[in-house]
Formats: structure tokens, sequence, C-alpha cells
């Protein structure tokens, strides 16, 4: 069966048919061709298919694209939609952590939302609250100090 949604998606409104089956990440990468969004595991275990559904982040893998009709999404390439790296993507960049960067999008997603509802963590509140996402190369030591220096960037650009 098929469904007209209309949505925004890094702030551009689209209207589309999906069927009632699709998966939210199979539309974003598939029909819309914004493949940052990655298809890691299928089951949400692993997050790289993170994304911000209105400003919170989901896993799309196992989110139906009709329900996201009316929602506000941002995927990687919406983060920074000036063609910047947004502060989350600059620590990444330079605390060195990824290394395939197959998680790294999901990871700079859940990051932002993170750091949203968390603007100064200890380490530990920071593994958990990236304990949703995996990572099979960086053993996360260099992640978690990526989220800190975001987190310290966040708060001196606030002040």
């Amino acid at each position: 069966m098929k469904h007209e949604i209309t949505l925004t998606i890094n702030g551009e409104a689209i209207t589309r048919e999906v069927d009632s089956r699709l998966l939210l990440v199979h539309f974003i990468r598939e029909h819309l061709s914004l493949t940052g969004t990655h298809i890691g595991c299928d089951t949400s275990n692993c997050g790289a298919c993170t994304i911000l559904l209105d400003g919170k982040s989901i896993k799309s893998c196992t989110y139906l694209a009709v329900r996201a009709d009316g929602s506000d999404i941002t995927t990687i390439e919406g983060v920074a939609p000036d063609g910047s790296n947004h502060i989350v993507q600059k620590a990444f960049h330079d605390q060195h952590a990824l290394h395939c960067g197959f998680c790294t999008p999901g990871m700079v997603i859940r990051t932002i939302d993170f750091l949203k509802h968390n603007p100064n963590p200890t380490e530990e509140e920071i593994r958990w609250g990236i304990s949703g996402n995996l990572c099979r190369c960086t053993g996360y030591n260099n992640i978690v100090k990526a989220v800190q220096q975001a987190a310290d960037e966040m708060q001196k650009e606030s002040v």
C-alpha cells in the first residue's frame, strides 16, 4: 500500500509516495540519495543509521518512513548546512575519533543530541550517552575525548 508523506529533511520540504513497509533509512538513502546515514545491522543495535527526528536522535533502520510524515529530519548531511563542519564533526577530526568512518555519522548525530541534553558531561556520562552506537575500530577513547572537546567548545560558544 502506498502513502504520501510530507516532511522536512535538512531544511528542505519534500513530499513523496512511499510503501507502507519502507524503512526510514532506506527512504533516506535510496529515495533521497542521502547516503551518509549508514545501514549497519537492521536491528537498531549499532546506531550507524542514527538521525535526528524532530530534534531527537533515533535509529532509522527500525522506523517506518510513513511514521515520519510531518516530521523534521536532520541527517549527517544537514548538521552543518553552510558547508563547514559542526563543532562535533570538528572535534571528531581533531581527536582522531574515527577510523574507518562507518559509525561516525551516527555517532556525530547521537553526540549532538546527547550534548543538547547534557552540555557538561563527565567521562562516565559520555560513555553511557553514546553506548547505543557501536564503533568497531577506535576503542572509544578518542570518541570520548571528541565528545568532551565538543562539549567544551559548545560551552565557550554559548558564553
